[in-house]
């Protein structure tokens, strides 16, 4: 359920980014860093570890690897894994003074924060992903060996140790439907649950659920509970995958990247969603007929906008 959550989410690390000047709306030429931070590795896989650490940590890291010489703007940043990251606090333990990686110090200015707006999820459901690890094990350790534990019960007669040694080493041997022979003085009896009894089915879609949404995701986007997907309320869905679970990772990542360090003033970094919440062709065609006849949007504009060649 986890790693189904984490899948979705990360689907914000393969939208564009594009820069936009505030007061005009235009899109201007912004620098590479914005799509692409490690020159090393593409900008999806950077951007797929920053969702992943705001996901599970209350914030997310990077290091200035280089910056511009005319401008010091950030040209470059490498991933720092959150736990790789301590901080040092005032006093009263109310604002962050200083930053240190693997224990050592170093310059605010070269780390770049992405702070996150809650604990992260193991902060937040810690406990809930050990009882489903335990879960698992229990149902793991029944799928291993489905037969209840067994106890041997003499009836009265004190069983050598050779004869005792024989009938736990019999009954050890039961998975493998061996026969097993029992004189009138020992009894065999079961102690314990069954799968059926323990509800294991019952308890792992309820954790399912919990998980899903301390995720943040409605169950249905994990298969923790049953739902009908269409072709006519697919749009609907993502836009509520946008507005209820994307928008808060997305917000992080475009005004911490709208800072003075990446961006100029005046000019502000966004997600581009066009691709992502666009309609089937019928409903584009239907809109870019209306924009057309208006005169909001020119018939080259469109093909530019439905990537077709001109």
């Amino acid at each position: 359920t986890i790693a189904r959550s984490l899948g979705i989410i990360q689907t914000v690390a393969s939208l564009p980014m594009n820069t936009r000047n505030e007061a005009t709306g235009e899109k201007i030429t912004q620098p590479r860093v914005i799509n692409q931070p490690d020159p090393r590795i593409p900008g999806t896989t950077f951007w797929s570890w920053i969702i992943s650490d705001l996901f599970f940590f209350p914030s997310a890291y990077a290091y200035v690897m280089e910056r511009y010489a005319d401008t010091g703007r950030i040209r470059a940043m490498e991933r720092v894994a959150p736990e790789r990251v301590t901080i040092q606090t005032n006093g009263v333990g109310t604002e962050i003074v200083s930053y240190s990686i693997d224990g050592s110090y170093v310059d605010p200015s070269n780390l770049v924060v992405f702070a996150g707006t809650q604990e992260g999820l193991l902060n937040r459901a810690g406990r809930t992903i050990r009882a489903a690890a335990a879960l698992e094990r229990a149902a793991l350790d029944f799928a291993a060996d489905p037969i209840p534990q067994m106890v041997l019960k003499s009836n009265g007669t004190s069983l050598p140790a050779d004869r005792v040694s024989k009938l736990l080493g019999a009954i050890r041997n039961r998975a493998r439907k061996s026969v097993i022979y029992l004189n009138a003085d020992v009894d065999l009896s079961t102690i314990g649950y069954d799968p059926k009894n323990l509800q294991l089915n019952e308890a792992r879609n309820y954790l399912a659920l919990e998980l899903s949404r301390a995720a943040g995701l409605p169950a249905y986007f994990t298969d923790s509970q049953q739902s009908s997907f269409t072709y006519s309320n697919a749009l609907d869905k993502r836009r509520d995958l946008v507005d209820f679970a994307f928008r808060n990772y997305m917000s992080i990542i475009e005004q911490r990247l709208s800072f003075a360090d990446f961006t100029p003033a005046g000019n502000r970094v966004s997600f581009d969603l066009d691709d992502f919440l666009r309609g089937n062709p019928y409903e584009r065609a239907q809109v870019y007929e209306i924009l057309n006849r208006i005169g909001a949007m020119s018939v080259s504009e469109i093909r530019e906008e439905e990537d077709m060649l001109l």
